[in-house]
């Protein structure tokens, strides 16, 4: 079990979490006549939500700039999506900036499971956030015919990337691909917005969570098993390792397609921080 979600109230002896819930309330308020007969009237009061600005934006930006599969934004599109990522901040999808927003409750086996919720989804793109208590992992995996911006909201979280080298530089009788290792470094929120693209950028990352982590993921387009975008995983060797001693390439490593590891499953939960305006054009 994972409490997740948004802002935190902190007791003397325990921590709860609950999420910003910026639905549309209703009020019931009784109404008295000056008269010496009085009737009760309910009068429906509606509480509109202030949706962040940088959120609305993101939302906004992002129905001008997907354009569906097979395309790639452009470097000025892209540098726009960064800049709005860059300024965004916990409180702005919900969550507190100070203390830990999820723990893991009761034994867990292995790496606690991630959480993910959904901000907005369409054909074109997703706006999602994942939730990582600490020493969580995402496995190393693909993001096929994706470009993904990834943006550390809390927490520190370790980042391992490839790309591939060469689609025929395969190891020799087996099913290993040479990969170039795009990144292998920690980062602490806050920090810049990372790009990876269909085929640079470190396209096949794996996340681990030093600290109790939250990440927004901007991504074009969401996976879909129906039009061939589904995820894939892999196990990465050292160059040196499998390479029978040919020179060593540093920066390189070797990846090994493999079924979807324990680890890889994520618990599902509702997105009740503020909510967006859906545009009906963009």
């Amino acid at each position: 079990m994972v409490d997740a979600g948004g802002l935190v109230e902190q007791g003397k002896d325990i921590m709860t979490v609950k999420h910003v819930n910026s639905r549309v309330r209703y009020a019931n308020k009784t109404i008295k006549k000056s008269n010496k007969s009085s009737c009760k009237k309910m009068r429906r009061e509606v509480v509109f939500p202030r949706v962040p600005e940088v959120l609305q934006e993101l939302y906004v930006s992002c129905r001008e700039i997907f354009k569906g599969p097979g395309t790639v934004p452009p470097a000025s599109d892209v540098n726009k999506l960064c800049k709005i990522l860059d300024k965004m901040k916990p409180e702005d999808v919900g969550l507190s900036k100070n203390l830990h927003f999820f723990r893991a409750t009761g034994a867990v086996k292995g790496s606690p499971r991630v959480t993910y919720t959904t901000i907005y989804q369409c054909d074109e793109f997703s706006l999602c956030i994942f939730f990582l208590p600490e020493t969580a992992v995402i496995p190393l995996h693909n993001h096929p015919e994706m470009t993904v911006f990834s943006k550390l909201l809390l927490g520190t979280m370790h980042i391992k990337s490839y790309d591939w080298v060469d689609p025929k530089d395969t190891m020799p009788s087996s099913h290993l691909r040479l990969a170039r290792l795009k990144a292998n470094n920690v980062y602490t929120a806050p920090c810049d917005t990372s790009v990876l693209y269909p085929t640079t950028g470190g396209n096949i990352h794996q996340f681990t969570a030093i600290t109790p982590c939250a990440v927004l993921d901007v991504i074009g387009p969401p996976y879909s098993k129906e039009d061939d975008r589904d995820c894939s995983y892999y196990k990465d060797f050292p160059y040196r390792a499998l390479s029978n001693g040919e020179e060593e390439r540093e920066g390189y490593g070797w990846l090994e397609e493999i079924e979807a590891p324990e680890d890889a499953e994520m618990d599902r939960i509702e997105y009740l921080g503020p909510q967006i305006i859906q545009n009906t054009s963009p």
